[in-house]
């Protein structure tokens, strides 16, 4: 199909695309990659009145150090992300989940603020947000404001991002050192998006675990970071009885999705058996 008509700017600078959004009014959608907008534009599922590309904004596109955390502009690729040395040496979690992410095209056109912004409850990037306890600043012509990855995903392409706002990087803390981490999905064949993906990232203290950071995407409506597993790992020897324990409570007060993917109780099981499978390769690889 083709899209219906829209006005279509492409600003020179950050403050010049907030400035556009807010004069543009909540009818009006940011480009990144385009990758999850331009499909929905031709379905006619969002019929925009105005559409601002960002490719222009080269400072958008980077990745740095910085305060003992990873920043990385919303123009970021999941190829930059997976090939970058910077996130490989300082936190390879997020190096793994972009390269599970769809196929090479996808790869190399998506952004990672894109992805985020349309919280799509089967994205890779939310689990490892959740797991490692990101922030995402989110700019308005009135300033920038940070939410934590816990509160931004709201419901299935529903986040916390205001009408105004242009999500212009996600930082996140750089792990301890001798932190282990891992993602692990199970994917949909056509689309690679995860019918279940689990994000771990453990600190130990010896055999015990001294923390456990765990996302979950694609099992239910909104990604949600597994608390209740969490503190089940916390303190204690990960012996192969409490992983298996602990894996067994991530469906705990959660309602699973059941869609032509998986049943509920299907997508129920893959979470706990990945779970434990995620929090074992963590701990082993």
């Amino acid at each position: 199909m083709i899209p219906a008509a829209f006005d279509y700017i492409v600003p020179d600078s950050l403050e010049t695309a907030a400035a556009s959004l807010a004069e543009a009014g909540d009818n009006a959608k940011v480009m990144a990659g385009g990758h999850s907008l331009l499909p929905m534009m031709k379905l006619r599922l969002a019929q925009p009145s105005v559409v601002i590309d960002l490719k222009r904004l080269d400072a958008l596109r980077q990745i740095r150090s910085e305060g003992g955390a990873l920043r990385i502009g919303a123009l970021v690729t999941h190829h930059q992300v997976e090939t970058s040395d910077e996130v490989s040496g300082n936190c390879p979690l997020l190096a793994m989940t972009a390269a599970s992410i769809g196929d090479p095209q996808v790869r190399n056109r998506g952004t990672i603020g894109g992805s985020v912004v349309h919280g799509d409850p089967a994205a890779d990037w939310p689990a490892a947000l959740l797991a490692l306890g990101a922030e995402l600043t989110l700019t308005s012509k009135d300033g920038s404001r940070s939410v934590a990855a816990g509160d931004f995903f709201l419901g299935p392409l529903t986040t916390a991002i205001e009408p105004a706002e242009i999500l212009t990087a996600v930082s996140v803390p750089v792990p301890a050192a001798g932190a282990r981490s891992t993602y692990r999905k199970v994917k949909q064949k056509a689309s690679g998006f995860a019918i279940v993906g689990i994000a771990v990232c453990l600190r130990m203290d010896g055999d015990s675990c001294a923390d456990a950071g765990i996302g979950v995407t694609g099992l239910a409506a909104t990604p949600f970071r597994a608390t209740a597993v969490e503190d089940q790992l916390k303190g204690k020897a990960l012996t192969a009885d409490l992983i298996a324990s602990a894996a067994a409570q991530v469906t705990d007060g959660v309602t699973a999705l059941d869609d032509i993917h998986a049943s509920a109780d299907f997508r129920s099981h893959l979470a706990r058996l990945n779970t434990a499978r995620a929090i074992d390769d963590a701990l082993n690889g």
